[in-house]
C-alpha cells in the first residue's frame, strides 16, 4: 500500500504541472529564462511539456516502470536547467514549473532533484498488489481528485476570460443620431419612473410580443433592473404604445437611458446584455462629464 500510495502522490505531482501549464499557456514566457527566445518555438514547447508531464503521470500512477523512468529523467532535466539558471544568475525569474508564480531558486532544483530521486527508486521497489476494495477506495479517491482538478480548471478559465472581459470593455449599442430620442433632451416618460432611493439612472427598454431575441434577452434585462442603482422599466409596442411614439423608437429591442431629470443620456438598439451594458457605461461618463462642465 506505501507503495501504491508514492505513485499517485508522484502522478498527482506531475498532473498538477502539466495541469497548470495547460490552464495558464501565458507561462510559456517563462521559457525565455532558459535561453529559448522564440516564441513561435515556445507556443509549440510549452504544450508538449504540460501533455508529456500527464502522460507520464497517468504511467507513474499505473505503476508503469518505464513511466516512472521516463519521468524522473524529465526533472532531472529540469532540476539541471533551473541549476543552470541559478548560475548564470537568473534567481528569481520565472520558471513556471508549477504553475505562473514558479521561480528561478535553490528550493526549485532540490524540489526537481529529489521528483527525480522517488521517480527512479520507484522501479525499484516490491510491486504492490491490491485486494478489490483497495482499487475501489483508489478510484473513488481518483475521482474526487479529478473533480477537485475540473473545479480548479474552471474557475482559472473564468478569470481568464473576466480578464478578457476587462480588456475588450464594455460592447457598444447601434446608436444612429436620427432615430429615437435626441441626445441631450428632457423626456416626459421619467414620470413613469419610480427609481429608488439608490438609483443613479432609468433605463427604459422598449420590446416588442413577437420579438424572439427580446424573449431571449428578458433575463439580461432583469438581471439589470435588480442593481439598485438603476431604475428599469419595460414598454411593451402595443401595449406603452404612446411611450414609444414620444419616444420615437425605431423597433426592438431597444433602450434608452435618462438621467433622474429626465435627461436622455444615450440610445441604441441592443442584441446583447454587453450591449446593454455598454449603453449604460456611455450615460454614465456623459453624466459624469455634464456635471463636471
Amino acid at each position: 500500500m506505501p507503495v501504491i500510495a508514492l505513485q499517485l502522490a508522484l502522478g498527482a505531482s506531475l498532473a498538477l504541472a502539466g495541469a497548470l501549464k495547460l490552464v495558464r499557456p501565458a507561462g510559456r514566457d517563462a521559457l525565455a529564462t532558459f535561453g529559448i527566445r522564440s516564441d513561435r518555438l515556445r507556443r509549440v514547447l510549452w504544450p508538449a511539456l504540460a501533455l508529456g508531464e500527464l502522460a507520464l503521470a497517468a504511467g507513474v500512477a499505473l505503476g508503469l516502470a518505464a513511466a516512472a523512468r521516463a519521468a524522473a529523467a524529465l526533472m532531472l532535466a529540469f532540476a539541471l536547467a533551473l541549476a543552470a539558471a541559478l548560475a548564470a544568475g537568473r534567481g528569481g525569474a520565472p520558471c513556471a514549473c508549477f504553475g505562473a508564480r514558479s521561480t528561478v531558486s535553490r528550493v526549485a532544483v532540490a524540489r526537481n532533484a529529489a521528483l527525480a530521486a522517488a521517480l527512479a527508486a520507484l522501479p525499484l521497489l516490491p510491486e504492490a498488489r491490491l485486494s478489490t476494495q483497495q482499487w475501489l477506495g483508489l478510484g473513488l479517491a481518483a475521482a474526487l481528485l479529478g473533480v477537485v482538478a475540473l473545479a480548479i480548471a474552471l474557475l482559472a478559465l473564468a478569470r481568464e476570460v473576466g480578464e478578457l472581459r476587462l480588456r475588450l470593455g464594455p460592447q457598444a449599442a447601434l446608436e444612429i443620431g436620427h432615430e429615437g430620442p435626441e441626445l441631450g433632451s428632457r423626456s416626459t416618460l421619467i414620470e413613469r419612473f419610480a427609481p429608488a432611493p439608490d438609483a443613479e439612472l432609468a433605463l427604459a427598454v422598449f420590446a416588442s410580443e413577437g420579438c424572439h431575441l427580446c424573449r431571449a434577452l428578458e433575463p439580461a434585462v432583469a438581471a439589470l433592473g435588480r442593481d439598485p442603482r438603476i431604475a428599469l422599466e419595460v414598454f411593451d409596442e402595443h401595449r406603452d404604445h404612446d411611450a414609444w411614439s414620444a419616444l420615437d423608437v425605431p423597433g426592438s429591442p431597444y433602450a434608452a437611458a435618462l438621467g433622474l431629470d429626465g435627461v436622455v443620456l444615450a440610445k441604441g438598439t441592443f442584441n446583447s446584455y454587453g450591449q446593454l451594458e455598454g449603453l449604460l457605461a456611455a450615460a454614465e461618463r456623459r453624466e459624469r462629464a455634464a456635471a463636471h462642465a
